[in-house]
């Protein structure tokens, strides 16, 4: 009977971690943990993945640079692949110097986003960030900069473009300049330390 007891309390524990996707929850912000050694997380989604729950992210959002949990105080540094995804009812975000990277579809199909605030520590974005966005919706044609990074070529490029990268952005991300077919030459400054995945993919 009391092995039967510990079985099923290690089955309803189980049941607990795989339905929830967060370690913790911080005013309103859910957080996973990237390294107990050094003591840091990512803001994630709240569900078991991100189309769990609808709208779990609403108004302005300020994310803060540290947090704590269970005593413990963690840097927040990564804002985690799609952890605001479809957050449509998000109108900013404010964040931290402390991130240096945002995920893959981070505040993809985030209709009612028209501000975003990025820190210069952020130097990689990745890729489908801020698709569906209201912030990118709202960009000019052309090069687009997210704080220090360069993000994505919005628009049809014109045939025989030359590209110089402004002086002092620290990366280019994922699927920056895919496709774009009419891109002859970039010029990329001393600054830039990553370069994202497929960045230059199918430029021919």
């Amino acid at each position: 009977m009391k092995t039967l007891k510990h079985l099923l309390t290690a089955l309803l524990l189980m049941v607990a971690t795989v339905a929830m996707a967060h370690d913790f929850e911080v005013g309103g912000i859910y957080y996973n943990i990237i390294s107990e050694e050094k003591k840091t997380v990512k803001v994630t989604y709240r569900g078991d993945s991100y189309s769990s729950y609808s709208n779990e992210y609403t108004g302005s959002v300020d994310i803060p640079s540290s947090v704590i949990s269970n005593g413990i105080t963690y840097a927040v540094t990564s804002i985690g692949s799609s952890a605001f995804f479809g957050c449509s009812g998000l109108t900013s975000v404010t964040i931290p110097n402390s991130v240096t990277s945002i995920g893959n579809r981070a505040f993809s199909g985030c209709s009612g986003l028209t501000s975003i605030t990025i820190p210069n520590s952020v130097t990689s974005i990745g890729g489908g960030a801020f698709s569906g966005a209201a912030w990118l919706d709202n960009q000019p044609d052309g090069v687009i900069y997210a704080g220090k990074v360069l993000y994505t070529y919005k628009g049809t490029m014109p045939e025989n473009t030359n590209i110089s990268i402004k002086e002092g952005t620290l990366g280019i991300g994922d699927y920056a300049f895919s496709g774009c077919s009419g891109l002859t030459s970039v010029t990329i400054p001393n600054s830039v330390t990553s370069i994202g995945d497929y960045a230059f993919y199918y430029c021919i």
